[in-house]
């Protein structure tokens, strides 16, 4: 398992991506849609940030959340499963075929596992 990316709930997609565009040195590395939702991932010296737009409801740790990727999500789910940890969200596979999980840490903070294909 090693770390995937780090992801960020913003206010407004355009101007966040020109910030870490612009004074971080990101590069967008890929754009996605997921359940009608535009996700950019951007790229800094092996560092992903995901940004994702802020919704109106809000929710359970949906400001941010951070991403371990596996090499058999199956494996992860069934090894969580064992310690009796339900998924929060998920599971789901995108469109570019990566197959992702979410579960809840002890403080209500998100944590996802992802396959990349």
């Amino acid at each position: 398992m090693r770390f995937h990316h780090f992801a960020l709930e913003v206010n407004d997609m355009k101007r966040s991506q020109t910030f870490y565009e612009t004074f971080l040195g990101f590069n967008e590395s890929e754009r996605i849609y997921f359940n009608k939702e535009e996700i950019i991932f951007l790229k800094q010296d092996g560092f992903r940030l995901e940004l994702y737009q802020k919704k109106a409801d809000g929710g359970i740790g949906e400001r941010f959340h951070f991403c371990f990727e596996v090499d058999n999500l199956d494996e992860k789910m069934k090894e969580m499963s064992e310690r009796e940890y339900d998924p929060f969200e998920g599971p789901y596979t995108l469109v570019n075929g990566w197959k992702t999980i979410f579960y809840l840490g002890p403080d209500n903070e998100v944590i996802e596992f992802l396959e990349v294909t």
